[in-house]
């Protein structure tokens, strides 16, 4: 049913105490039913800069709705390191690379740190179509801002995830990654499911977009989202992670700039004022009419 949201500041020391009586939580947050077989096997993975506060209100709020709903879990914080413009969507992929090292996970959650439900009965499932989970926002008057919002907490199965070729990873600052995570979902021929009524409520802790920037070449990345789809994505991703395993979650972080294997810069281009790092190779952008990002040559 409905839950007593507290968006209050908690300190990790408080969570870690409150959940250190519970033994059966492994490290790295990893839980599984011992009275169930558990219909799936879920990873939750969290993109992460700069939000410390926010960690302990979301897992406060987050393992008890998990545990109840019977399923094995378990935590993924993908924090950006360094000082280039946020890549929320290139976290989401690493994650899910780092994750499938980890476990057989069939369940791949993509969840903001600062959504929390409102509804213990959104069930963090997977099904046979991608699902939208945050459908009704508080910030956004509970209403869904625009029909093809996939923003805040979303889910599709590893197969799902694969079959679309992960999020695009050549949005660097805020927006734009969401709606192109909605092309390449209907483009690979599937439908957006979502929960009804209120299952689908969310508060949002609140805060400030700390230094962020917006990213600015996203409608010129989304205008060409089909010819991307599978050139931008988990097939063209190069990182090196540092891995830090807590008691309630695995931290993996990842510096920002896109670095082939021998530690040089791949490739860099001003846009609108902003030194983004694209993953993405010039000449084939070139070949789908998509030089006004390749204005620069490699290093």
């Amino acid at each position: 049913g409905f839950l007593n949201v507290n968006v209050s500041e908690v300190s990790f020391d408080e969570i870690h105490r409150l959940f250190s009586k519970d033994l059966d939580i492994e490290p790295g947050g990893h839980w599984r039913p011992k009275d169930c077989k558990p219909r799936w096997k879920v990873a939750v993975l969290i993109p992460f800069r700069n939000r410390h506060e926010h960690l302990p209100i979301f897992f406060l709020h987050l393992i008890p709705m998990l545990q109840k709903q019977r399923l094995e879990f378990a935590f993924y914080v993908i924090e950006q390191t360094g000082t280039q413009p946020f890549n929320r969507a290139m976290l989401f992929n690493v994650g899910f690379k780092e994750a499938m090292k980890d476990s057989v996970w069939d369940c791949i959650i993509f969840h903001d740190v600062d959504h929390l439900p409102e509804n213990d009965r959104n069930y963090y499932g997977c099904g046979e179509m991608p699902r939208h989970f945050a459908a009704k926002l508080d910030k956004y008057m509970y209403i869904l801002p625009y029909k093809e919002f996939f923003g805040g907490v979303s889910g599709l199965t590893v197969q799902q995830f694969r079959k679309i070729n992960g999020f695009p990873n050549a949005f660097w600052g805020w927006g734009g990654e969401d709606d192109d995570l909605w092309n390449r979902v209907h483009y690979a021929g599937y439908n957006v499911t979502r929960p009804e009524g209120d299952l689908g409520k969310y508060k949002s802790i609140p805060h400030h977009h700390r230094g962020e920037v917006q990213f600015l070449g996203r409608y010129k990345l989304l205008r060409y989202s089909k010819e991307r789809q599978y050139i931008d994505g988990l097939n063209n991703l190069i990182y090196t992670p540092k891995i830090l395993v807590d008691r309630l979650y695995t931290n993996i972080s990842v510096s920002s700039s896109i670095e082939d294997p021998e530690g040089k810069q791949v490739r860099s281009q001003k846009y609108q004022g902003l030194d983004l790092y694209l993953g993405l190779d010039c000449a084939i952008l070139t070949f789908i009419n998509l030089n006004y990002l390749c204005n620069e040559k490699y290093h």
